[in-house]
């Protein structure tokens, strides 16, 4: 190549500083992520899993791998698991709750499958100080809730993340599963640099993540998660913990993640094409996340500018990562013309040649922490480099098709606001009643306000809720808080009181 240069050196000066600033940027992370430190435990912990932990899980369509994913939760001890789905699903999660652990794990029921409703309906059946969202495929290891617990510890704290780590789903991995390994691997690497540099992350994914209470527990906030539109008429479903993290930054609450083995899960990735499909669902997401970070809400340039400057990296990279086989294309049509007739004078092989090297080299770099404790999955760096320039072609298809939002790989997930407007519909509905006969006794409910005639179960939820009857909380639930300045005691209030506290603090 650099005998290439010869011909006209000054086309390829604008590559070759691109190309530099990419590995240079890489290279930053490499060092920033290196020495990155995950939160130690404390000798006194604050928060205690049996008394301050619920675990949310929404979830349509749990299999047998929700028994073990449910079993490396139950190490931590929590106080209690929600298990949050669609009421004609209720039968078969409430088996598999009741072969894991009944007496630790409620399944609550919601109208239509809809997660962000199905959390929101989670957030509200809620009593203790910390929730964590985890997917139902998602498996722990047993030091998992310690060394996010510990990050609260911090009470300028709202939300905590992890590392993650690809699980096949048969005995080895597919090409796909190795494809979002290779991702997973880079991404641990950006947040926990994120996280060093300036103390933010473009996302604390939904697979698990650990938030305050009380921050979820505001009207507000319940309201904007349930009522989200993508230019004021599109409804997202999808996008919850985008949503989430963009909340604690407008709020001014901090975000942390732990990176390390203790507190990394294991997650199943789609073993088939059905890979690209979720793949283009987290893209829209992220369109639609970062373009609100950046130039709507904007609190991200203040707070954390080098997730902004991040941001905005990924806004140019399909075009940047296109220049390359747009000038190699150009470069072998200039080969086929003589020399003297102003073509280049090195062969059109030789050029395919130089570049399938540089490429295998740079991306293989770029993957060596993964390739470290997986060298057999060297083979996948041909496909790695494919799918690269099908994700950037996918980046610019994602971005004028940002209206499209609905779930792309799971069946039975319908129109979110239906959803919605059902959910409003059946609150009413009981508002209504109640007020009608403010003595009569609330009927037992299927979990969302619904009523039904199905036998007593102690695993159902039939009792009243104070947050049931109405979208926002009116009556004062006991919760423990952490005064800002004296976070290491224990104080019972009310829960009105602890939101007021706490989310003042923090703005």
């Amino acid at each position: 190549m650099l005998y290439l240069t010869s011909d006209d050196f000054p086309i390829f000066v604008p590559f070759g500083v691109i190309g530099f600033y990419r590995y240079l940027w890489f290279l930053i992370r490499l060092v920033a992520s290196w020495t990155y430190r995950p939160v130690p435990l404390p000798e006194n912990p604050t928060y205690i899993a049996s008394e301050d932990v619920t675990i949310i899980v929404p979830t349509i369509d749990a299999g047998e791998e929700f028994k073990e994913a449910a079993n490396s939760w139950l190490v931590g001890k929590p106080k209690e698991i929600l298990i949050i789905t669609e009421e004609k699903m209720l039968g078969p999660l409430q088996e598999l709750a009741n072969a894991v652990d009944p007496e630790r794990i409620r399944v609550l029921t919601v109208p239509f499958a809809n997660k962000r409703l199905q959390m929101s309906h989670g957030i509200k059946n809620t009593t203790t100080d910390i929730i964590v969202f985890a997917d139902d495929d998602a498996i722990w290891p047993p030091t998992m809730l310690p060394y996010m617990l510990a990050c609260f510890e911090d009470q300028k704290v709202g939300g905590v993340g992890t590392s993650q780590r690809v699980q096949p789903v048969g005995d080895r991995m597919t090409v796909w599963e190795v494809l979002a390994a290779f991702r997973l691997t880079i991404r641990n690497i950006e947040i926990s640099s994120s996280t060093h540099i300036d103390g933010g992350l473009p996302c604390l994914s939904g697979r698990t993540a650990a938030y305050r209470t009380v921050i979820l527990k505001d009207p507000e906030f319940l309201h904007g998660f349930t009522h989200d539109y993508w230019l004021g008429k599109y409804q997202l479903n999808s996008g919850d913990d985008k949503f989430l993290t963009r909340w604690m930054v407008s709020h001014g609450w901090s975000t942390y993640v732990q990176v390390c083995k203790e507190a990394e899960l294991l997650s199943t990735m789609k073993p088939n094409w059905r890979f690209l499909k979720q793949v283009l669902r987290w893209t829209r997401n992220t369109w639609r996340s970062d373009l609100r970070s950046l130039f709507m809400e904007r609190h991200i340039w203040t707070s954390h500018p080098y997730v902004a400057y991040t941001m905005v990296d990924k806004l140019f990279n399909p075009l940047t990562l296109l220049v390359g086989p747009c000038l190699v294309s150009y470069l072998i049509y200039k080969s086929t013309i003589p020399v003297l007739e102003g073509g280049y004078h090195l062969p059109w092989w030789n050029i395919l040649l130089s570049y399938f090297v540089w490429l295998s080299a740079t991306r293989t770099a770029k993957l060596l922490p993964h390739l470290w404790y997986r060298p057999q999955d060297v083979i996948y760096v041909p496909a790695f480099i494919l799918f690269g320039y099908y994700f950037a072609i996918m980046k610019i298809y994602a971005l004028f098709t940002l209206h499209e939002t609905g779930w792309g790989t799971r069946a039975g997930i319908g129109d979110a606001s239906a959803a919605t407007a059902a959910a409003e519909a059946d609150s009413r509905r009981m508002e209504n009643e109640k007020a009608n006969n403010p003595y009569r006794q609330p009927p037992q409910s299927s979990g969302y306000g619904a009523p039904g005639n199905e036998p007593m179960s102690p695993f159902r939820d039939q009792s009243p809720s104070p947050f049931r009857d109405s979208p926002t909380p009116t009556t004062a639930t006991p919760m423990y808080s952490r005064t800002p300045q004296n976070p290491g005691v224990r104080q019972r209030g009310t829960h009105e009181e602890s939101v007021e506290m706490q989310v003042g603090y923090a703005r």
